[in-house]
């Protein structure tokens, strides 16, 4: 059987920003694929130029040299709207700080994004109530995050990240301000949504037990890769 086509590519990649008169080079020329429907890790220490890779992959920075490509299209060539419609549409955000609105319910955090995209209520409120009963949040849906754990407000943000169905996943530290059990926890949904669901999720985690779950992981050091393979 055939290999698939690579779900992204990346092509010598370059990011650099200038501070003053110095340049720091956050990455260096990597070249890498993800398959549709890997858990994939990306690990390094702290600077190593993990979070820019994901932002650029996420279409929330652009690179200095180099392409990216997202199930075929070239991500610098897309304008400013086309690459809000790429955001909106096939790529789904989980942070460390979970960055939901304390004022909202859970069931309301989940409900924005389709609000953004235009979902008819009813629908809206369908789904976010499903992705929520999915996370295992059935009796937490009128919640606001102070009222939750860590674990819970994580996994309602997954469900936010969900809402509109992408098919892309970026994890940026997402076990970080949790406990192991919990972080245990975040991993193993992120994973059943690659294998059970077919999505791919990009992880990012400077802890070696985190990128032990993955299928397949790079290690950046320097905004170059040292090391990728199977754990």
């Amino acid at each position: 059987m055939s290999k698939p086509e690579p779900f992204i590519q990346v092509e010598n990649l370059h990011r650099h920003f200038h501070m003053g008169s110095e340049v720091v080079r956050a990455l260096d020329g990597i070249t890498f694929a993800v398959y549709p429907g890997e858990f994939f890790g990306i690990m390094g220490a702290s600077g190593s130029g993990k979070s820019t890779l994901l932002y650029l992959i996420g279409g929330l920075d652009r690179p200095t040299a180099g392409h990216i490509e997202v199930q075929g299209r070239a991500l610098h060539t897309l304008d400013e709207n086309a690459l809000a419609v790429y955001r909106r549409f096939t790529v789904g955000f989980v942070y460390q700080m979970f960055h939901l609105i304390p004022s909202m319910t859970a069931l309301q955090n989940v409900e924005l994004p389709m609000l953004l995209t235009r979902v008819p209520r009813r629908e809206r409120r369908r789904r976010a109530r499903e992705l929520l009963e999915q996370m295992g949040l059935a009796e937490r849906l009128h919640h606001r995050p102070t009222e939750l754990s860590g674990g819970q407000r994580q996994r309602v943000a997954i469900a936010r990240a969900l809402a509109n169905n992408p098919a892309l996943i970026l994890a940026d530290e997402p076990t970080g301000n949790l406990d192991t059990r919990a972080g245990t926890e975040i991993v193993a949904l992120l994973r059943t949504l690659a294998h059970n669901e077919g999505r791919t999720v990009l992880i990012v985690s400077h802890d070696p037990a985190v990128i032990a779950q993955t299928d397949r992981y790079i290690r950046l050091q320097d905004g170059r890769i040292v090391e990728e393979g199977t754990p």
